[in-house]
């Protein structure tokens, strides 16, 4: 087995947890990379338990009442009426579950498969959603599409659910949202794609493009004929009433079983099953050449660097393609190829656009995970929701940000400057004053740092900003922000150990080298 740096050891658990540990650093360097990634793939999901069916109209002795907002009502409406409860487990999850490296894909796979809040309020719901991409995220990539495909709260997101065949007395026509959307944002994208990811070009050097509406319509039809699982003990019917629970059940007689045209030329039967259409809509989505490199990247993005090469895109939609054994879409495969790329390994990385800035949620739970702090998830909900990442609620289907986002006055990639501006990076910093002053804050009750372990080394103002950059930030603070950190430090009594590391955490956490992930 390979020796693993510490630095390179913590770069790794940025990538593959909600942030490094000292203990988990310590697993990685004594089993090595890939011991530790058959340990994460092995490990049962930590998910969203203890959510149940609620009716979709919210009861009358269950509504919030802003002016008694502790009564039972008003906590029923919160706990099963809003996604609260989800929320604050999310974060619970990204600080103490097990399964780090699963829940890290899995917040990646929601901000790919984008359902939102804004259309899903029922706490059941969002928690059905959330515990099939942990159940999906060491999966297949096709039982994935399926899963999301027939997903009632993705069919009530984006329309699939209820869509029924063409009536030409009504002038009706089957909603056009979930084809036009799982071929756009959740599988090929616009454009032909190189194995690379780069575009392809036809001869006067415009895009060429992977679908029209023709096969936008053609999927629309495909996906005609489902409605929700009828709830126990009831008769089904076209329609059921809301239930996100189980998956979509499909009605013959409302699905249209005309010819119909999808990806790249091919034409359908007439005369097929719901079931068969929509497996041979998504077979044909999955075989797809450009399924590989608009994925890959994707998850490159959210795990590694937003600006990854051509080389790594097209190393791991290798993968993708073929995971060694003639398998395709094998998830487990090609996330050990992100993270094992030598594009991702290595103590220090310096490349020009290299990393990612640190999203909202990553952010927070880093500093957290990383200075032995604890939440309740209450304070962290609402502080993501400052800096525009209101967990599981983005504003549209089209996730906080887009992967393609360029930063302003530059040609580089960064999607998580979309979200950054004047405002989210005052809260950013106004997130870690609080969290390091805790004591003189009643504000944040349930989330804290630990930052004892800090207490030994305060005197040495040097050793202490040492110490920080090697926990935090694995070593590549550079020596003038090292200067001016330690400087500040001195500036306060050698006596007053508890502030100098207050201090000291809270410069580091908030400068640019540490929120610019490298």
């Amino acid at each position: 087995m390979a020796t693993v740096s510490e630095a390179d050891a913590a770069r790794f658990l940025e990538q593959a947890t909600f942030g490094p540990t000292e203990s988990d650093i310590a697993r990685v360097q004594s089993v090595g990379y890939d011991a530790y990634l058959n340990e994460q793939f092995s490990s049962g999901a930590t998910g969203y338990r203890g959510f149940s069916y609620v009716t979709p109209t919210v009861p009358t002795d269950c509504k919030y009442d802003p002016a008694a907002r502790e009564t039972p009502a008003s906590l029923c409406a919160r706990d099963n009426y809003t996604i609260f409860q989800i929320q604050r487990r999310f974060f619970i999850n990204a600080l103490t579950a097990p399964d780090q490296l699963r829940q890290r894909v899995a917040f990646a796979l929601s901000q790919i498969f984008v359902v939102s809040d804004t259309e899903i309020n029922a706490a059941y719901g969002m928690a059905a959603y959330q515990n099939m991409l942990l159940k999906n995220a060491f999966g297949n990539f096709r039982a994935l599409l399926a899963d999301v495909t027939l997903s009632p709260v993705m069919g009530n997101y984006l329309d699939m659910v209820n869509n029924d065949k063409p009536n030409p007395v009504r002038g009706a026509e089957p909603n056009e949202n979930y084809a036009r959307e799982l071929l756009q944002l959740f599988s090929i994208g616009v454009n032909k794609l190189n194995l690379d990811g780069t575009p392809q070009m036809d001869r006067q050097g415009n895009p060429v493009t992977t679908y029209d509406e023709d096969v936008i319509e053609g999927y629309a039809h495909l996906f005609t004929g489902w409605t929700y699982a009828p709830r126990p003990g009831t008769d089904s019917k076209w329609t059921n009433p809301i239930n996100y629970e189980g998956v979509m059940v499909s009605f013959p007689s409302h699905h249209d079983t005309a010819a119909k045209r999808i990806l790249d030329g091919k034409l359908l039967p007439a005369g097929q099953t719901p079931e068969q259409d929509l497996s041979d809509g998504l077979d044909a989505i999955f075989y797809h050449p450009n399924v590989g490199p608009f994925i890959s990247k994707q998850l490159i993005q959210r795990l590694v660097t937003s600006n990854p090469t051509p080389q790594y895109v097209a190393r791991v939609a290798t993968v993708f393609n073929n995971n060694g054994q003639g398998l395709r879409g094998d998830m487990r495969a090609v996330i050990k190829a992100i993270l094992l790329d030598a594009e991702a390994r290595g103590d220090i990385k310096t490349g020009a656009g290299y990393g990612h800035l640190r999203e909202p949620a990553i952010y927070m739970t880093s500093i957290l995970r990383s200075l032995g702090g604890q939440s309740d998830g209450v304070y962290l909900r609402s502080q993501a929701s400052t800096m525009e990442q209101n967990i599981f609620s983005s504003p549209s289907v089209f996730n906080y940000f887009p992967p393609d986002y360029e930063i302003p006055e530059t040609n580089v990639v960064g999607p998580e400057f979309g979200i950054l501006n004047t405002s989210t990076a005052l809260n950013r910093v106004n997130f870690v004053y609080k969290l390091v002053y805790v004591d003189a804050d009643a504000t944040i009750t349930g989330t804290r740092l630990g930052l004892s372990f800090l207490q030994p080394y305060a005197a040495d103002a040097d050793v202490l900003v040492e110490k920080l950059n090697q926990r935090l930030m694995h070593g590549t603070l550079s020596a003038g922000a090292h200067a001016v950190i330690a400087q500040a430090v001195n500036r306060i009594a050698a006596t007053d150990s508890t502030n100098r590391v207050r201090m000291a955490v809270y410069l580091l956490a908030t400068s640019l080298q540490y929120q610019v992930e490298h």
